[in-house]
């Protein structure tokens, strides 16, 4: 297939393009900046110049395509709109794929979040949609949840449309600003790794490398309107993971109380997310899809020489 990839200079599209290149794919990529363009041609990509607000662009590029890859976002309105501004932008960009692959059946594959569901009281599945926005979520991720409906929504369109909801944690060892990454930079600054309340409350992650395998199935052969599932560890306590920060970087972990004052003050603007649970089942994904995680886990994966450099680790007599 021709595919066209947005964000491919990112953490997860570094990924997705050798992903695809290697199952056999030709890869054109967005490209706004030289910087961009050079480093998708390292990955063995087509470039295309251009940015997420050419929408003409964009639909000419989906149109001239297999099927179009996207997890850029305009992280330019971040400063001054924050994710609301963000979400919004996003909408017409997924209409403009829309336009340009209706009727056709080619698909399109957009990045979601694993806590689009929201707190279910049970492991999210592949089959919860998306919980509404509106005013009163101004400012959370929850406000991003009309891009994952507007492109479910395509499918009514002739397009074989589905969202990739990607874990709380990709890791790897190219991960600069992840969760992970800022968790560990929070504990340096602090002196001690810490968790909410009882730590009790879980999280979720995946390899990048693994998450790219999903956007690929997805590409070749999820059906539209679908939602999947890039979780390979679906509930781990977040005190778990702060223990086995704290072990590699010879600090404590710490409960940090669960109120309104101590929670914010320790992880800042992190605190309302690290104080939800986020379990998640990739079971509809690994059956539908024949996905199967290779990477290894999370707390396996702090081992990698990246978030941990080896002067870093603390020896035990």
């Amino acid at each position: 297939m021709r595919v066209f990839v947005t964000g491919g200079t990112g953490h997860t599209g570094s990924y997705i393009i050798p992903e695809l290149i290697a199952a056999g794919h030709e890869v054109t990529g967005l490209a706004r900046s030289d910087t961009a363009a050079t480093a998708l041609s390292a990955l063995g990509a087509k470039v295309r110049r251009g940015g997420l607000e050419d929408l003409d662009g964009l639909k000419e590029a989906a149109a001239d395509s297999d099927g179009v890859i996207h997890v850029a976002h305009r992280q330019d309105l971040l400063a001054s709109g924050g994710i609301d501004a963000v979400a919004a932008a996003e909408v017409p960009i997924m209409l403009a794929y829309g336009e340009a692959l209706a009727g056709s059946g080619k698909p399109l594959v957009a990045a979601g979040s694993i806590g689009s569901p929201g707190n279910l009281g049970r492991p999210a599945t592949e089959e919860d949609p998306a919980l509404p926005g509106g005013d009163g979520h101004s400012g959370t991720l929850r406000v991003r949840n009309i891009v994952e409906t507007t492109v479910i929504g395509l499918a009514e369109q002739g397009v074989r449309s589905s969202i990739v909801r990607i874990a709380n944690i990709a890791h790897s060892t190219t991960d600069q600003a992840g969760f992970l990454m800022q968790l560990i930079a929070l504990a340096k600054e602090k002196g001690v790794v810490g968790y909410p309340g009882d730590g009790a409350n879980q999280w979720n992650a995946v390899h990048a490398r693994d998450l790219a395998s999903v956007f690929r199935l997805a590409l070749e052969k999820g059906p539209a309107g679908s939602y999947w599932h890039a979780v390979a560890d679906g509930a781990i306590p977040l005190r778990d993971i702060a223990e086995a920060v704290g072990s590699r970087l010879g600090l404590p972990a710490v409960s940090i109380p669960g109120d309104v004052l101590m929670v914010p003050g320790y992880f800042g603007f992190l605190a309302n997310i690290v104080t939800q649970s986020y379990p998640a089942s990739n079971l509809i994904t690994r059956q539908a899809l024949g996905w199967e995680p290779a990477q290894p886990g999370l707390l396996a994966g702090l081992d990698n020489g990246h978030y941990f450099p080896r002067r870093l680790r603390t020896r035990t007599p």
